[in-house]
């Protein structure tokens, strides 16, 4: 049956005419996200760069309800709000008025063929350069050592000046990786960057994360884009961490363990520090990371503080 992507979404009002070209940075919420590194740096853009809204998708036609249930207020005796899910593609312009694109907002539970050919149907529309993902993975790595960012690409030449995976594996599929698929099925250039971070902080609420992929994404874009605020909660939370951490003399060693395994694995494979995941190389599992840093995550889950509060909106045109 054949349906038609552009049933999908909804135009806005005309873009500027010097959108053309523009890069699109995409981050879809619900696929793995270590230290919320993704969905801190795509609200930490809506929240100091001017924006508007381009185009919104159908979400009630790609979001299960029942799975992901939206939020609703109770107030005493009624039902005062509901928070209505929103997946859109944002203009965004960066601190020198350069413009581009953010499609932000749920993973699709639904329809991923039909969403994927309405993306490239609405950035074909507008003329959109090159597409770039970010998110966040776990690493056996300590949070004292630079965070690695492995970048993958549909084209090797997207990807020569930074890390990469030199390896041939199979993964649980996501919406944003098929639509880089697509992207480069279809001749146009996509990359995607994953920052490593450490396994007993990857539920936890971690910016130097998002403030790694932030530097990533300026070098592939060469955007100019706001780094006070995640600088500033980077340190805020290294510091938490480290008081954290000197509480704990167990913690402490386990620590000291892995940074000694990663300045090992650095020394022996010649690769850049912060890469665990040189060819040949064994990431330690959960498992062997202990019950300490599992007591550790629920002794301080919500204690480190994100770069802001989190929003949808951000200042609008």
């Amino acid at each position: 049956m054949q349906r038609n992507p552009e049933e999908l979404y909804e135009l806005g009002p005309a873009a500027p005419p010097d959108i053309a070209d523009a890069p699109m940075l995409h981050y879809l919420e619900g696929f793995i996200d270590a230290g919320n590194a993704g969905r801190v740096l795509a609200e930490h853009l809506l929240s100091n760069l001017t924006h508007e809204t381009v185009a919104r998708f159908d979400a009630d036609r790609l979001i299960d309800y029942r799975s992901r249930r939206p939020l609703m207020i109770y107030d005493n005796s009624h039902w005062e709000s509901y928070e209505a899910p929103e997946l859109a593609l944002h203009l965004v312009r960066d601190q020198n008025g350069r413009p581009f694109l953010l499609l932000t907002g749920p993973e699709p539970d639904h329809e991923w063929k039909l969403f994927t050919d309405a993306v490239l149907d609405l950035t074909g529309r507008l003329g959109v350069g090159l597409a770039v993902s970010f998110l966040g993975i776990p690493a056996g790595m300590p949070h004292t050592r630079p965070l690695g960012v492995i970048a993958h690409g549909t084209r090797d030449d997207l990807i020569s000046a930074h890390q990469r995976l030199p390896s041939r594996i199979q993964l649980p599929g996501s919406a944003a990786a098929l639509l880089e698929l697509r992207l480069g099925e279809a001749g146009r250039d996509a990359l995607g960057f994953a920052v490593q971070v450490p396994h007993y902080l990857a539920q936890a609420v971690y910016p130097p994360a998002a403030l790694a992929l932030l530097g990533s994404v300026m070098t592939a874009t060469g955007l100019d884009l706001p780094d006070t605020e995640l600088r500033e909660a980077s340190d805020r939370t290294n510091e938490a961490i480290e008081r954290q951490v000197a509480d704990s003399a167990e913690v402490a060693e386990l620590v000291r363990a892995l940074e000694q395994q990663y300045d090992t694995a650095a020394e022996t494979s010649g690769t850049q520090a912060g890469s665990l995941l040189g060819e040949g190389e064994a990431m330690p599992t959960a498992d062997e990371l202990a019950a300490q840093f599992e007591r550790f995550l629920a002794e301080n889950q919500g204690r480190i503080d994100p770069p802001g509060p989190r929003t949808t909106e951000g200042p609008d045109n």
